[in-house]
Formats: structure tokens, sequence, C-alpha cells
């Protein structure tokens, strides 16, 4: 019960602070809200339809409150993954400074074949006629 309680305070957090800068008009913002929100209505589908395989599914609908939160949580790292920042962008002529985002990525050792976490920023971004 606890766990449905943080997941649910944590799913609000991320909802209403996200919700409050869209206004602010910034296509980032807006990308990264609408990948939540679509997030959240793919993983209470899921969770809607994982409820069919239990013998009885209305004790279950918990399910859809655990797809949707998972959904919003996944939706918004996708959001944020997909509108990372390099430190230096080109764009229209314009060089902007920015802070790079740090990103995980999985490599695989050649030799032991190990995965381990690699972190990763852009340094510099543009595009070329």
């Amino acid at each position: 019960m606890k766990l449905v309680k943080l997941i649910a305070a944590m799913t609000m957090v991320s909802l209403l602070s996200t919700a409050t800068s869209v206004f602010a008009a910034d296509d980032v913002l807006k990308e990264v809200f609408t990948d939540s929100f679509y997030g959240a209505a793919i993983g209470g589908l899921v969770g809607g339809a994982l409820m069919v395989f239990k013998s009885k599914p209305l004790d279950h609908l918990d399910f859809i409150a655990y797809g949707a939160a998972s959904g919003v949580l996944a939706g918004t790292a996708y959001g944020l993954v997909k509108s990372a920042r390099a430190f230096a962008e080109v764009e229209n002529g314009r060089v902007r400074i920015a802070l790079p985002t740090i990103m995980p990525e999985l490599v695989s050792a050649p030799g032991t074949g190990r995965t381990t976490v690699a972190w990763k920023a852009d340094l510099f971004r543009g595009t070329f006629n």
C-alpha cells in the first residue's frame, strides 16, 4: 500500500511540475510532457490488459495505476533523452552554449562480454548544409 501511495505521489509531482512548465511555450518541455502523457496512457492500457490474466480481474485494478505510473516515468525519461542538448549547438548560423545532458549508455566489453554503464555527453551538435 505504501508503494502505491509513493508511485501516485511521484506521478502527481511529475505531472504537475511538467504541466506548469508547458505554458512557458518551450518546445522541449512540451515534447517531454507529451511523451509522459502518452506513456501514462499506454501504461494504463497495458496494466488493464494484464488484469485479464487474473482469476478475479476486478480485484487487481491497481494494475492500471502501476502501468500508468510506470508509463509516466518511462515517457518522461524517453522525452528527456530524446531532447538532449549538447554543450555547443549551431542553429541558423548562430552558436548557442548550454549545459550538456549526460546520458547513460550500456557498453559491452569486447573480451569479457560484460556489460557496463558508460556516461556520455555531446559536446558539439550542428546541422550543416
